[in-house]
């Protein structure tokens, strides 16, 4: 695909922001209940998912914005990674059937972000801090 040899940068962008601002869509549901409520979130939320939800909130921002960006998706995928075995891995081995596949894909991709870097348009690349 010759169209998409030189994108990578603007894809991982893309794959960045969208990615950040579903997450944060989480915490703000847990949270705020925007744009509504949490399917399943106990109320009143116990203090594990209020720190969830401010990491997801928090983090997801510095990540969308590509603000500290490596450091901010390592402790977002830590975090998946966490709630997957916490909430979802003893439900069942088919995260399919366990709820778990958002969480899985969250963590993966926010490793990979942390490796590869936060790519074009973000606030680490016009503060010098690609590598």
């Amino acid at each position: 695909m010759g169209f998409l040899d030189h994108r990578g940068p603007q894809l991982r962008a893309l794959l960045r922001i969208m990615a950040a601002l579903l997450f944060m869509e989480h915490g703000l549901m847990k949270l705020f209940a925007f744009p509504g409520v949490q399917p399943g979130a106990p109320s009143p939320l116990p203090m594990i998912l209020v720190v969830a939800a401010v990491i997801e909130i928090g983090g997801g921002a510095l990540i969308a914005l590509g603000l500290f960006t490596r450091l901010a998706a390592f402790l977002c995928a830590g975090q998946m990674a966490v709630a997957y075995f916490l909430a979802h891995g003893s439900k069942g081995f088919w995260p399919g059937l366990n709820g778990g596949d958002a969480a899985i894909l969250f963590c993966f991709i926010f490793l990979y972000i942390a490796a590869a870097g936060p790519g074009a348009w973000s606030v680490d690349g016009m503060r010098g801090g690609k590598r």
